[in-house]
Formats: C-alpha cells, sequence, structure tokens
C-alpha cells in the first residue's frame, strides 16, 4: 500500500512540474508575442491562471504528505512528548475542520461553477474551482491519519521532532534536500 501512494504522489509531483513548465512556456511565449509581434494568445493567458490556481492546490496536498507547511514552533519546541503529541492532534483536528468548511464551500458553489463557462476556452469553471475537492479531501485524510499514528501510538520520534522543528543538523540537511 505505501508503494500506491508513493506512486500516487510521485505522479502528482509530475503533475506539479508539468503544469509549472507549461505556465512558463505560455507566459513566456505570450510576453515574446506581445513585445515582438504586438500579438498573443487568448488561450494561454487563461490556461495559465487556471494552472497555477491547479498548481497552488495540488502542490498543498503535496506538501502535507511532506509535513512541510509553514509551522510555528515557538511554543510546541518547549514542550515535552506528551505535550507536543497534544498540540499535533489539535492542530490536526483544526486542520480538518478547516477541510471541511473548505469541501462544503466547494461543494456549495459546484452547481454555480459547473454552469459557469471560461470565457476563451470555454471549459466549465467547475474544472477550475473543483480543486478544492481534491485538496480539502487529501489535506483532511492526511491529518485524520496523522491523528490516528498519534491515539495508537505509532507516531515516528522523527514525525514528532518534525512536528516541533526540533532536527538536528543532518536531519535538517536531509529535509532541504528532500524538498529541493
Amino acid at each position: 500500500m505505501d508503494r500506491v501512494i508513493s506512486f500516487f504522489f510521485k505522479g502528482l509531483e509530475g503533475l506539479l512540474v508539468l503544469l509549472l513548465a507549461a505556465m512558463v512556456a505560455m507566459v513566456f511565449g505570450n510576453v515574446v508575442l506581445r513585445y515582438l509581434f504586438d500579438t498573443g494568445i487568448d488561450v494561454s493567458e487563461e490556461l495559465s491562471r487556471y494552472f497555477f490556481v491547479w498548481l497552488t492546490f495540488i502542490g498543498a496536498v503535496v506538501v502535507g504528505r511532506q509535513n512541510a507547511h509553514l509551522g510555528v514552533e515557538t511554543l510546541v519546541s518547549r514542550l515535552g512528548d506528551r505535550g507536543r503529541k497534544l498540540c499535533m492532534v489539535l492542530s490536526d483536528l483544526f486542520v480538518i475542520g478547516c477541510c471541511v468548511v473548505f469541501f462544503w464551500g466547494t461543494w456549495q458553489q459546484a452547481e454555480i461553477n459547473a454552469t459557469n463557462y471560461a470565457p476563451i476556452t470555454e471549459i466549465s469553471m467547475l474544472w477550475v474551482y473543483g480543486v478544492g475537492f481534491f485538496a480539502s479531501i487529501g489535506l483532511g485524510l492526511m491529518a485524520a491519519l496523522r491523528i490516528l499514528r498519534v491515539v495508537t501510538g505509532r507516531l515516528t520520534d522523527h514525525e514528532l521532532r518534525a512536528f516541533a522543528g526540533d532536527y538536528s543538523d543532518d536531519e535538517a540537511h536531509t529535509l532541504r534536500e528532500h524538498l529541493e
């Protein structure tokens, strides 16, 4: 199962690379066309905006799996293991609550977005904003699974130290290399 999940997230990382490369190509191409030929490709302007939305939300899920979102460890780093675990569970409950609200809002807007069409590509706006379903489910599941690991005692010391920002120099260097 871990291999399937790893393969899925590698696929998401590949998708992020493709989205970013397409954005760069479209925006750069449009800049060149505008300055040199006084023209542009309308579709590329619209698609680059949509790719940016997808890139942001899919990237949030990928980074969530790596526990690399921004965090403030000022208080948590001063606590013992029990305090850190309590803060981890509380923050993950807060994340789940935000994911529920985000999912519900996306659900409420889905009917409206499904009947609105992009002005140039004429794709349903649900394809653009529906990525909120993916992000809210993905981040919510990861937070719920982490709570489950805490409750069942399967949380590793490395995960707990990472949550508290308590890295050794070697761990910080390894994490930095992994994220780059």
